[in-house]
């Protein structure tokens, strides 16, 4: 299963945002979209969804064009999950979760034993099965973060897309989260998601694509793309990248590490 992305252009009324994308990702893949605030990558992600399907250009998906399918079946294929989401007063973990079995539901179906499987298969991943039945508003957001987690994994989809999905996590279940899309991906499933730490994001990414104004400035392998003179054109900072196990005595308030076991089948861990 493989997504096409070419000569992919948007724009906020007047104002362009993407200019000329092009993008191949394959099955079982991880790509991390890096770059500064404001260079598109979250309208990207929209673009792909049909969030935001005013844009010029092709984005398929086995070799299907995306603006073809009907928002059900749209939903069967891909799941997006927004930097910034909000949920009904008074939701419960479960009811969130249960969201993402929606677009397999229909006016002849009744829920399923599939379906509550699916639900507890997602909650037992991110770690809320004890939470099912706890308020989404009495939750750190830390926790609000994996129950919106656990509602996209509910869908069962074979594309994902997530847009910063550890930014409001703790390291360690920042850990999880990336583990889990590790496994996902092992599983078979295409995964595009946003980060910010570029350590983690080389940690995690099979192919990383660099966006800045709009256009990708660089993509490819984070041991070939990720340099100094990379991180001087995205943030305008100076920065040293080494390797693990190659550390002298670096400033590390300015240091980009790429790990060892890059490229090894669990890369997160």
């Amino acid at each position: 299963m493989t997504l096409k992305i070419s000569k992919l252009n948007a724009a906020y009324k007047e104002h362009p945002v993407l200019k000329n994308i092009n993008i191949e990702l394959n099955q079982g893949q991880v790509i991390v979209l890096i770059g500064p605030n404001g260079s598109g990558k979250s309208t990207l992600l929209k673009c792909i969804a049909q969030i935001h399907p005013q844009y010029d250009g092709v984005a398929a998906w086995e070799n299907r064009d995306l603006k073809s399918l009907s928002k059900r079946d749209l939903a069967k294929q891909l799941a997006l999950l927004p930097q910034h989401v909000t949920a009904p007063n008074g939701m419960m973990v479960e009811q969130l979760a249960r969201f993402g079995r929606f677009p397999h539901q229909g006016w002849f179906k009744q829920w399923r034993a599939e379906d509550q499987t699916a639900i507890d298969e997602a909650l037992s991943a991110t770690h809320l099965a004890e939470m099912r039945n706890v308020p989404l508003s009495s939750l750190s957001g830390g926790q609000r973060q994996r129950a919106w987690i656990a509602m996209v994994l509910a869908q069962q989809t074979p594309l994902i897309l997530l847009d910063e999905p550890i930014s409001m996590l703790d390291i360690g279940h920042q850990a999880d989260i990336l583990n889990l899309v590790r496994e996902l991906a092992n599983q078979g499933k295409s995964i595009i998601m946003v980060l910010h730490d570029l350590a983690t994001a080389a940690r995690c990414a099979d192919y990383m694509i660099a966006l800045k104004d709009g256009q990708i400035i660089a993509q490819g392998n984070s041991r070939q793309i990720l340099t100094p003179a990379l991180v001087q054109q995205l943030y305008n900072i100076e920065v040293e990248v080494q390797h693990a196990g190659s550390l002298a005595q670096p400033d590390l308030q300015r240091l980009i590490v790429i790990p060892e076991h890059f490229g090894d089948p669990n890369p997160c861990a």
